[in-house]
């Protein structure tokens, strides 16, 4: 009596199957995790955005308001474990608060950049031509001037609220990923996938949103993570020259009102500056793991 094939293929032991292969999220977790310090970066990140999501919970109230003498010593006072500044205000509750205005600057200017950076870079590498030539001789005449004192103009005709200040970042920080999307569309734009789009009567906006951004993020992504670091560094140094919002707990503000008294009451500047250097760390960490995992050919 023969046997039915349909039968006998479902009789095969599962061990005989052939292996399911990982998805893409299994293989790109498995890239990033090889490499050691960007998996420290990761953690450094998460106790980062874990302090902003518990802010409330582990130092509830207004971080801006006084409970202790001014000038408390760390471990000195239960109600403030980090001691106080020259106002009496809670080291540990700016810290922790401190950690959501830092995350919210650093997330908000980057989508604004990065926005700005694809739109422009999409368009003069896609078009190509005389498009290119006025989009990059732009992006040339925006970088003549230092990010830095560009930043420091913007705020002071906007003011220094904290809107004003992710708004600012954003602005100065385009040109790097403008010229990075632009390299990639370049690069991209003559594929077979594209012309092939082309030839079926796909619109131009179509095939670049749709065909050729999605190959071209990869390294947008990993670039992201430094302007990310940027943009932290450059809102600290703004408070540090008293152009930061006073009416928030950030780190650059702690840093910035805790110069004065940094050769007697040293931690009310470290330990803020001790943060801004973790979450940096962070980002410079975790920007190296996806560039590898994103890119693993790259990799010598």
């Amino acid at each position: 009596m023969s046997l039915d094939p349909d039968l006998a293929t479902a009789l095969v032991e599962p061990s005989e199957l052939p292996p399911e292969e990982p998805g893409r999220l299994a293989v790109f977790w498995r890239r990033f995790r090889r490499n050691r310090a960007a998996v420290f970066g990761l953690v450094l990140f998460v106790l980062v955005v874990a302090a902003a999501l518990l802010a409330d919970v582990i130092t509830p109230g207004d971080p801006l308001r006084r409970v202790a003498q001014p000038l408390t010593d760390p471990f000195t006072n239960p109600v403030a474990p980090l001691g106080t500044d020259q106002l009496g205000r809670d080291i540990l509750a700016g810290l922790m608060h401190g950690a959501r205005v830092s995350l919210m600057i650093g997330v908000v200017a980057t989508l604004i950049s990065v926005g700005i950076g694809i739109v422009i870079g999409a368009v003069a590498g896609y078009w190509g031509g005389w498009v290119d030539d006025v989009l990059m001789r732009f992006t040339d005449a925006f970088q003549t001037v230092p990010s830095f004192i560009l930043l420091l103009a913007l705020v002071a005709i906007m003011g220094a609220s904290l809107e004003s200040i992710i708004f600012g970042i954003g602005i100065v920080s385009w040109t790097s990923p403008a010229r990075m999307v632009r390299a990639e569309f370049m690069s991209l734009r003559h594929r077979e996938f594209v012309e092939a789009a082309r030839s079926l009567g796909q619109r131009p906006v179509a095939t670049i949103f749709r065909e050729i951004l999605p190959n071209a993020l990869p390294p947008v992504i990993v670039f992201a993570s430094v302007i990310m670091a940027t943009s932290i560094l450059l809102e600290s140094a703004l408070a540090f020259l008293a152009l930061g919002d006073p009416n928030h707990a950030s780190w650059g503000n702690m840093i910035g009102q805790g110069r004065s008294v940094l050769r007697s009451d040293w931690y009310v500047a470290v330990l803020p500056g001790i943060a801004i250097l973790l979450t940096v760390l962070s980002f410079s960490l975790m920007g190296e793991g996806l560039n590898e995992a994103l890119n693993p050919r790259q990799k010598k």
